[in-house]
């Protein structure tokens, strides 16, 4: 149980907390923690029961005409390569999921939302919770148009990809730098096709 949090750094982007809790057996130990959340947010979570709210968007879409996957190849600086994941980004302030799906999936492919799958989609689900409380939606849809970079923002260095099953099953066998959503996506759809969105 947390007793009391620290702020060490607050970025615009990522902040960072000492959590000084007591363990299974009344010891007190410390836990940093990251977080999209600033500090008054972070204490009504973590002593006044506040429910997190989600921090990002991550798209599973299926392309409607081309019968493929989405897919982005993105520059990541920590570590300073480019890495295969889905489309997806932080949700603004007083943004629904499905206007951060929407404006996400354009800026970062140029393609369009059709249908969003809502037996699929999940509101919430955590990342790494070892270290960060941050949480995305996972949201499956339909998209069609054409893939653009046209959108993308200055720091954005993101190559979209339409992937088959069949050309996820190479991609897969060319063990290249994966994010681990991008990864058992992938993995599915190279197992199962377009069945992981009609089923």
């Amino acid at each position: 149980m947390i007793k009391k949090l620290t702020s060490l750094k607050e970025t615009k982007f990522l902040n960072l907390y000492d959590a000084e809790y007591t363990n299974k057996k009344g010891n007190e130990n410390h836990w940093i923690i990251a977080s999209r959340k600033n500090y008054t947010n972070m204490e009504k979570q973590l002593f006044e029961g506040k429910i997190d709210d989600v921090d990002a968007v991550l798209i599973c879409a299926f392309h409607k005409d081309s019968k493929k996957l989405v897919l982005i190849k993105q520059f990541r600086v920590p570590l300073n390569d480019y890495v295969y994941e889905l489309p997806a980004g932080l949700i603004e302030p007083k943004e629904s999921i499905l206007t951060a799906l929407e404006r996400e999936l354009k800026e970062e492919t140029g393609l369009s939302v059709c249908e969003v799958d809502y037996n699929k989609t999940k509101d919430k689900v955590y990342l790494s919770p070892g270290m960060t409380d941050e949480s995305v939606a996972l949201v499956y849809c339909t998209c069609t148009g054409e893939i653009s970079k046209k959108y993308l923002e200055d720091d954005e260095d993101i190559e979209a990809i339409l992937i088959s099953p069949s050309e996820a099953k190479e991609l897969l066998q060319e063990n290249p730098k994966l994010d681990i959503k991008a990864y058992l996506i992938l993995a599915s759809f190279a197992a199962f096709g377009e069945k992981i969105f009609n089923s």
